[in-house]
């Protein structure tokens, strides 16, 4: 039988399920809305949960999708269309490839169901690729789909579009969850959904990634800032707007209407409760605490209709929620009602016992339906078939997951043809998107000082604007154009509008003066100075910190000198959390909360700067949707908690209307000792605690890597500082005629998450005299010759190498136990100075040379 492709896309789900039930007479059995009892959770070895983590289904709240998720005639063409399947294409189904590992023609040998972009992910590689390329590539995976023989089921197509469509150059970018809860308006949610949606379907991607529903309960954990607040009240309130704005209401008499997407609520569940606030870590807490808590707006996003839900990394009381089946079906198709699919985190399969990323039946038996498998996608197809066949994932489970799939597919629309959006790119920045940014802004705002009411500016005023005003990958922070939103320039965002740009247009309307001055010199004293300063951006456990004191010198200093000249300050400061900022406020007289804005910089000056006669234009509305912490121990705060006392609480805000006067604050940062890094090991000319650098000759001698001079240019490796980009920031290594192994030690980290993100071993080199044999880099046993790469770059020339993790361990390196993080070893002569050695994102700029 041949599939007919009705051409309106509001009659698509109506037309084709009610043909093929006419026609098969399923009418007869699916004549109305009934849920499928779930098939019980099977595997074949045994379950890995405990007593300690065992859901009790009786004690979680009802949810319940929509009728319209599981309409007689969805049903019905379901029925037929998987009739018609093949165990390999029932599988296919199942699993997930990213972009950057699977090409179209890939799909004519695999019957995939599924693609992502991830966050590092491009048309070519290039994550500054127009919208233009990312249209052709969607369009070049859905002709391969549609070519295949058999069944003809089209791909759902995933993207992280977590903050406005972040992937694109041109798109609005939202301001971060964490400012977004600040702002405490459903409806404003509703509406950025929306608007997200709309600019992910341009570009021809169905479905985001979001919803996140997180819950952070520990600041320092570096996905905070994708949480509303550490107190579930508010994703309560957001999660069902943010549904409907992304997907639309479901409806039984057709799928989402033009310019929706379906969502994916994540990651289910407690990912920002874990221990320590280390990202992919551990719940340890009851089960009564992960449903007061952790539940968050599940309920609320499930009864709303969202399609899928995301399964977190993360484990409760030590065993991984993606192998916890009372979790994924007992609770989740249980009491919450859910019918649509469940879908794993990038190859969190690997993370159980007795699994890899490319075989977990485990997984799949506990609840998992789709497999995100990036990399690991070929050989998980493989292995998740044979476990079809030999019986160890049961054909009844196979099926579950395939009917909750295709439902979500048929719902979004994805079995017609026409994309009446797809290609419009006007709508991408758009001046009513950057209009509801730019609102978004403004309502993200805190004002947690505000003395001698030297806010609002006066707009006619000579304003000083310091520090980092002029840049909007700052102010965007993580997940933006790059997974870790780093490497970003202003040219990289053509419909933005940084905040010293929204300043200086606010004052100039004034009739004042604004000059930008980065280090906050000036050579005519200005009226007042508004000095932008925070975090740099981060994604998920790049972002994780051992405390929330804010380290950088230079904008404390900045203010320091301001204040010293008797010039009023603003700090502005940017933030994926709350952070220990005391003495900085304590050095301004007033200070703003701004979070990570997005593009639209001029949301800041909205509020900050008043009309010609010092009249504000704006109130300041938002309020803290995390505590402020008093000290920069990092230790949980969170309102209700026993204990509670922060420097500022839980729904504080100030306001032109309301203000109040803000003391002296304690400088007391209550961190002792030196805190350890685990991904910076070369910064700034110094050694990061704990490492250190050492030097081992031919030999096997090894010694202290201090500053030695006059060693004999024959004999092992010697070392000296010298100015690299900056002064003094870089190490010259000389190595003699019989060679020697430079590295950097400390006592053994766990790098095995980065290695799951693909994370690489970065560092910036010059070479000064070329090797004369073989040269390796190394990372504890692991070792690649990069003699070619370096042999390449000019004498004198600075260049960056990155080597991916995971390229070093499939070279030997044990990445669970790294004690060496970074060496050169060479048997020849050889002359080289570095700098700057850290872990840095794979932006598609790392490689792994042949060993």
């Amino acid at each position: 039988m041949t599939l007919r492709i009705p051409t309106s896309r509001r009659s698509a789900v109506s037309a084709l399920a009610l043909g093929v039930a006419l026609a098969t007479g399923a009418c007869a059995v699916a004549t109305a809305s009934t849920r499928p009892a779930p098939v019980q959770a099977v595997t074949a070895q045994a379950s890995i949960v405990t007593d300690a983590t065992r859901a009790h289904p009786a004690l979680w709240p009802h949810a319940a999708s929509p009728a319209a998720m599981t309409d007689a005639a969805t049903e019905a063409f379901v029925t037929e269309l998987m009739s018609r399947m093949t165990l390999e294409e029932k599988v296919g189904q199942t699993i997930q490839a990213d972009i950057a590992s699977i090409k179209p023609e890939d799909l004519l040998t695999y019957p995939l169901g599924s693609i992502l972009a991830g966050g590092n992910s491009s048309p070519g590689g290039d994550e500054r690729a127009s919208a233009q390329k990312w249209v052709e590539l969607a369009q070049a995976f859905r002709a391969a789909a549609a070519q295949r023989p058999g069944a003809k089921v089209p791909l759902i197509y995933g993207i992280d579009a977590v903050h406005g469509h972040n992937n694109i150059v041109g798109a609005t970018i939202f301001p971060h969850n964490v400012g977004l809860g600040a702002a405490r308006d459903p409806d404003l949610i509703r509406r950025i959904g929306q608007a997200t949606a709309l600019e992910v379907a341009v570009t021809g991607a169905d479905w985001t990634f979001g919803p996140t529903l997180a819950v952070p309960q520990d600041d320092r954990w570096g996905r905070a800032f994708e949480g509303y607040a550490e107190n579930p009240e508010v994703a309560q309130s957001y999660a069902g707007p943010m549904t409907l704005g992304l997907q639309g209401a479901l409806s039984a008499d057709h799928p989402l209407t033009p310019g929706h997407i379906a969502g994916s609520a994540k990651h289910f569940l407690a990912d920002g409760g874990t221990t320590g606030g280390k990202d992919q870590g551990d719940f340890a807490g009851t089960e009564q605490e992960l449903i007061r808590t952790h539940l968050s707006g599940y309920p609320q996003a499930i009864d709303a209709g969202i399609l899928s839900i995301m399964a977190s990394f993360s484990s409760w009381n030590g065993v991984k929620h993606t192998g916890n089946e009372t979790l994924l079906t007992d609770v989740l198709r249980g009491p919450l009602g859910f019918d649509g699919f469940v879908v794993s985190d990038w190859n969190a399969q690997g993370q159980l016992p007795g699994c890899s990323n490319e075989s977990c039946a485990l997984a799949f038996n506990a609840g998992i339906d789709m497999f995100m498998a990036p990399d690991s996608w070929k050989p998980l197809y493989e292995n998740t078939l044979a476990q079809a066949k030999s019986g160890e994932i049961p054909m009844a489970r196979l099926d579950e997951a395939v009917r909750r799939i295709l439902r979500a597919k048929v719902k979004t629309g994805l079995f017609v043809d026409a994309r009446p959006v797809e290609g419009h790119f006007n709508e991408l920045g758009s001046p009513a998107h950057r209009a509801l940014a730019r609102e978004a802004v403004r309502k993200s705002l805190v004002l947690l000082k505000n003395e001698d009411s030297v806010l609002p500016i006066r707009a006619g005023a000579r304003v000083l604007v310091a520090g980092h005003a002029d840049d909007i990958g700052q102010a965007s922070g993580g997940w933006t154009l790059t997974w870790q939103g780093t490497g970003n320039s202003n040219a990289d965002f053509p419909n933005g509008q940084s905040i010293w740009g929204g300043i200086q247009e606010a004052v100039a309307a004034g009739g004042g003066q604004a000059i930008l001055s980065a280090d906050g010199s000036f050579t005519q004293k200005p009226d007042v100075a508004i000095v932008v300063f925070g975090e740099t951006p981060y994604a998920e456990f790049q972002g994780d910190v051992d405390t929330l004191d804010f380290l950088p010198t230079e904008p404390l200093e900045t203010l320091k000198r301001l204040k010293a000249a008797g010039i009023p300050t603003v700090s502005v400061f940017l933030s994926g959390r709350p952070m220990w900022t005391n003495p900085e406020i304590n050095q301004s007289d007033a200070f703003v909360a701004a979070w990570l804005p997005g593009t639209e910089g001029a949301g800041v000056s909205d509020v900050l700067i008043g009309d010609a006669a010092g009249k504000a234009r704006n109130e300041f509305t938002g309020k803290l949707s995390f505590s402020w912490p008093k000290d920069a121990k990092g230790e949980p705060l969170n309102v209700g908690q026993p204990g509670y006392d922060p420097q500022f609480a839980y729904g504080y805000g100030l306001s032109y209307a309301h203000g109040a006067r803000v003391g002296a604050l304690s400088e007391d940062s209550g961190v002792v000792g030196e805190i350890g890094s685990l991904d910076r090991y070369f910064v700034d000319g110094r050694f990061v605690a704990p490492w250190s650098l050492m030097l081992r000759d031919a030999g096997g001698e090894t010694r202290l890597g201090i500053e030695s001079t006059g060693a004999s240019p024959r004999s092992g490796v010697t070392v000296r500082s010298t100015d690299g980009e900056g002064q003094e920031s870089a190490r010259a290594l000389t190595f003699g005629d019989i060679g020697g192994h430079a590295l950097i030690v400390a006592k053994p980290v766990d790098l095995t998450r980065q290695a799951n993100g693909e994370m690489a071993m970065a560092f910036h080199y010059r070479i000064d005299a070329r090797a004369r044999g073989p040269v390796f880099l190394t990372l504890g046993k692991g070792s690649v010759d990069v003699s070619s790469l370096l042999n390449a770059a000019p004498v004198g020339e600075w260049r960056t190498l990155k080597v991916s993790l995971s390229c070093l361990q499939a070279a030997g390196a044990d990445l669970a136990a790294v004690d060496e993080p970074w060496g050169l070893r060479t048997d020849k002569a050889l002359g080289v100075t570095v700098e700057d050695i850290r872990l840095g994102s794979n932006e598609g700029d790392a490689v792994c040379p042949t060993r």
